[in-house]
């Protein structure tokens, strides 16, 4: 009997020892990815730093672009042009989208089924795909020519699966008990969903936000076909006009300006930390407003 019981605990030291070992090589490799991944991400953004800073010239912040100047100013006020109306018409859709998925519909009905396969479906699709039904469709068909309304609406297509998952997921993740008590206190469901659940979501749907505002900056071959590549500032939606990404594309494929595209890099990389930042502070103002 005591040979059993000590073969047993050897063998529950033996199975600790090795579920310790691999917990530790997980972890390893875990914080080996982690690592990578920061380094590379340093590394790209000293390079552009390196390379884009002492290129930067008061020239270049020109109101007006010419070939001399090579000015990005034009593409800067594009850019901020092409984010704002996206996210106007994606954002809506894709949150009401979400509170529709999680909130309301049935889980197994085909609806839905039908609405999460083409989200998974149009999240996988590369961007040159979008860039050539935009032109099609928009440019082509509906004769949008190449325009700002044209990049807007190729680009509330690609960024719209961003939104719905991410805002679904955070409002799935949201514990029932918050649902039960508010339903237990007298309070409807859409007061619900408006008082309790959207606060504690947007952190959730912020993420979806801010990774949708990253897609629409770096983005440059949807936006070649149908936003196009006029240097300056559209003075309407059917005007065409350039982003600060196309801006820096066009810039170092000419080759004579290879510079100034490191430059545009380096305010590139500024602009969407300064972008992130503002939509962090809408968020979390937005979840102190709804408390």
């Amino acid at each position: 009997m005591m040979e059993n019981n000590a073969t047993n605990t050897k063998n529950d030291l033996h199975h600790l020892r090795t579920n310790e070992i691999k917990s530790n090589i997980i972890k390893f490799f875990i914080y080996l990815m982690s690592i990578i991944t920061i380094g590379v991400l340093f590394y790209l953004i000293i390079y552009m730093l390196v390379n884009g800073i002492p290129h930067l010239k008061p020239s270049m912040f020109a109101n007006k672009y010419t070939s001399n100047n090579v000015s990005m100013m034009p593409a800067i006020k594009t850019t901020i042009m092409l984010v704002i109306l996206t996210l106007i018409i994606a954002s809506p859709i894709g949150i009401f989208t979400a509170i529709y998925l999680s909130e309301y519909s049935k889980s197994n009905s085909k609806i839905v089924v039908l609405i999460r396969l083409a989200t998974e479906t149009l999240s996988g699709i590369p961007s040159i795909v979008y860039g050539l039904f935009g032109m099609i469709l928009f440019v082509m068909r509906l004769k949008l020519r190449y325009s700002l309304i044209s990049g807007v609406l190729t680009m509330f297509i690609m960024v719209l699966p961003l939104i719905i998952r991410a805002s679904e997921q955070a409002l799935i993740s949201i514990d029932d008990e918050l649902r039960a008590g508010s339903y237990a206190l007298g309070a409807g469901k859409l007061y619900t969903i408006r008082k309790v659940l959207l606060p504690v979501a947007m952190p959730g749907i912020m993420a979806g936000v801010i990774l949708s505002i990253g897609r629409v900056v770096g983005e440059t071959a949807a936006l070649m076909f149908t936003l196009g590549t006029d240097p300056r500032v559209p003075s309407s939606l059917l005007q065409s006009g350039r982003s600060l990404a196309l801006h820096m594309y066009v810039l170092s494929s000419e080759g004579f300006h290879v510079e100034e595209s490191y430059a545009t890099g380096v305010v590139l990389v500024i602009l969407v930390l300064i972008i992130n930042i503002v939509s962090n502070l809408i968020g979390k103002k937005l979840t102190k407003g709804s408390k």
